[in-house]
C-alpha cells in the first residue's frame, strides 16, 4: 500500500530503490506518527471532519497499534512503504471509511516532519538528562580527586601542575557549552509543522493551534513553506549539537588513552574493562575508550552529511530528505550508549599517584618561580630572565609547595559555581 497510490503499478526495481530503509527506520519513529495521527484526527473532529464516535474508535486502534510498538509485535510488512501507509491501512482495515478519513487536511510530507521533529525533541531530551548524569559523575571524581596533582601539558611537552580535579572538572565544564548549543538545537526543533501539509497548507480551516498544544510543542511554525523548509536544516542544527558534545567526549577519551599509556602512567583501569592482546599477554588496553574516541569523531561527521544533501536544494519537498532520517536516528542513538559507557567506565578509573620529583618533571613549576619573585618585588621580564637563566645552567631547583589559590585553579576548583551554572 502507498499513500499516493491511484492504481497505477510501479515498476518493482524503482520501488525497492525508493523505498530503501525505511520499513526498519520508521520503526523508530512509529510513537510518534501514532501520536500526531491522534492528535490530528481530535482536529478533524473538533473542526467538524469527524464525529466523536469515529475519533473515538481510530483511538481504540492507534491505542493497539501503540500496544504492539511496545511490546516489540508491531512490523511494517514489505508491502507498505513506511510506517505512514501501514498505519493508515490498519485503521482503515478496523474501521472502513473513519480510517479512510484520517489522512484528510495533510501530507506524508508534514506527517514525517511532525514525527521527526517529535521524535529530535524526545531524544535530545534524553541526550541532556544523559549528560547531566556524566556531569554529576565528573565533578564528583574531580572532588574525589582534587589534590591529586598531574603534570599538565602544552605542545605534548611538559608545562605547569595541573590536578586530577581540573581535568575531570575541565571536562565537566565543557559540557555545559555542548547543552547549550542542545538546548538551543531542541527550540528549534519545538515548533508544530503539522497543517503545512505539502508545504502551501490547506483549504480545509484546520486548527493548528489545537495539534500544537496537543503535541506539546512550545510553538508553532506558522509559515507553511517555512515550515517544509526545515526539514533538512533541522537535522544540521542538531547534528551540529550532537557533534559539539561528541568533540568533547572524544577529547576526554583520547586523553584517558595517552593516560593509561605506560609512557605516562597517570591512570588505570581494572581489567574487566580493558581488552588483552591475542600474542602479548601483558597487555589492557583501552578498547571502549579507543571506540569511544573513533565513534565520536565519527559522529562530527555528521553534519557535513546533513549538509550535503540538502546545502543545493531550492524550496519545497524533495526525495533527497529521506535520506536524512537514517543516520540522523543513528547519531541519537550511538551518543546516547557513548554516554551510557562512558559514565559508567569512568566510575571505575583509577588514579595514580605520580612522583613530580621525577627528572622528566623538573621544570614543571617554573611558571611559580618566576610569579614567586615577582610577588618578591621583580618585573616579570626580570624573573623570566632569572628562572630561564638557572634552567639553562641546570641550577634551577623547583618549589612544589606554591599554591593556585584563584577561582577555577588547582587549589580553588569552584565546583559548586560550576554545578550552579548547569543549565536547567
Amino acid at each position: 500500500m502507498k499513500l499516493w497510490d491511484k492504481g497505477i503499478s510501479i515498476d518493482k526495481f524503482i520501488e525497492k530503490f525508493t523505498v530503501g530503509n525505511d520499513r526498519e527506520i520508521d520503526l523508530k519513529i512509529a510513537t510518534y506518527d501514532i501520536q500526531a495521527s491522534l492528535a490530528h484526527a481530535q482536529m478533524l473532529v473538533k473542526i467538524g471532519l469527524l464525529n466523536s464516535e469515529e475519533l473515538t474508535a481510530i483511538e481504540v486502534v492507534l491505542d493497539a497499534l501503540q500496544s504492539q510498538l511496545s511490546e516489540g509485535t508491531f512490523v511494517i510488512d514489505a508491502q507498505f512503504e513506511d510506517i505512514h501507509s501501514k498505519l493508515e491501512f490498519e485503521l482503515t482495515k478496523a474501521l472502513g471509511d473513519a480510517g479512510k478519513k484520517i489522512h484528510t487536511a495533510r501530507s506524508r510530507n508534514d506527517q514525517v516532519l511532525v514525527a521527526l521533529q517529535l521524535y529530535y525533541k524526545a531524544n535530545l531530551g534524553l541526550i541532556q538528562h544523559k549528560t547531566k548524569t556524566f556531569f554529576e559523575t565528573l565533578i564528583a571524581l574531580a572532588d574525589t580527586h582534587k589534590s591529586a596533582l598531574l603534570p599538565g601539558y602544552t605542545h605534548l611537552q611538559v608545562a605547569m601542575p595541573s590536578s586530577f580535579g581540573l581535568w575531570f572538572s575541565a571536562y565537566a565544564e565543557s559540557l555545559i557549552d555542548d547543552v547549550y548549543v542542545l538546548q538551543a538545537s531542541q527550540k528549534v526543533v519545538d515548533q508544530n509543522p503539522l497543517g503545512s501539509a505539502a508545504g502551501y497548507g490547506s483549504s480545509f480551516p484546520i486548527d493548528r493551534e489545537f495539534t500544537t498544544k496537543a503535541l506539546g510543542f512550545k510553538t508553532l511554525k506558522y509559515n507553511v513553506v517555512a515550515a517544509q523548509m526545515s526539514r533538512g536544516k533541522n537535522e544540521r542544527i542538531i547534528a551540529s549539537g550532537l557533534g559539539n558534545l561528541a568533540n568533547t567526549l572524544g577529547k576526554m577519551a583520547m586523553d584517558i588513552c595517552l593516560y593509561m599509556s605506560q609512557n605516562f602512567d597517570f591512570i588505570g583501569f581494572p581489567e574487566a574493562l580493558t581488552t588483552g592482546s591475542s600474542i602479548m599477554p601483558h597487555k589492557k588496553n583501552p578498547d571502549v575508550f579507543e571506540l569511544i574516541r573513533g565513534k565520536c569523531n565519527k559522529l562530527q561527521s555528521l553534519e557535513t552529511e546533513m549538509l550535503l544533501i540538502t546545502n543545493n536544494l531550492p524550496s519545497g519537498y524533495h526525495r533527497d530528505f529521506q535520506l536524512l532520517k537514517e543516520n540522523m536516528i543513528q547519531g541519537f542513538e550511538e551518543l546516547e550508549a557513548i554516554l551510557d559507557i562512558f559514565n559508567y567506565a569512568i566510575q571505575e578509573i583509577q588514579v595514580k599517584k605520580i612522583d613530580l620529583k621525577d627528572p622528566k618533571y623538573q621544570y614543571l613549576f617554573t611558571v611559580d618561580s618566576i610569579n614567586t619573585l615577582v610577588m618578591q618585588g621583580a618585573s616579570f621580564r626580570e624573573a623570566y630572565q632569572t628562572i630561564g637563566a638557572q634552567v639553562q645552567s641546570g641550577t634551577y631547583k623547583s618549589d612544589t609547595r606554591i599554591p593556585h589559590t584563584h577561582l577555577g585553579s588547582i587549589h580553588n576548583l569552584a565546583l559548586d559555581e560550576i554545578s550552579a551554572k548547569y543549565p536547567v
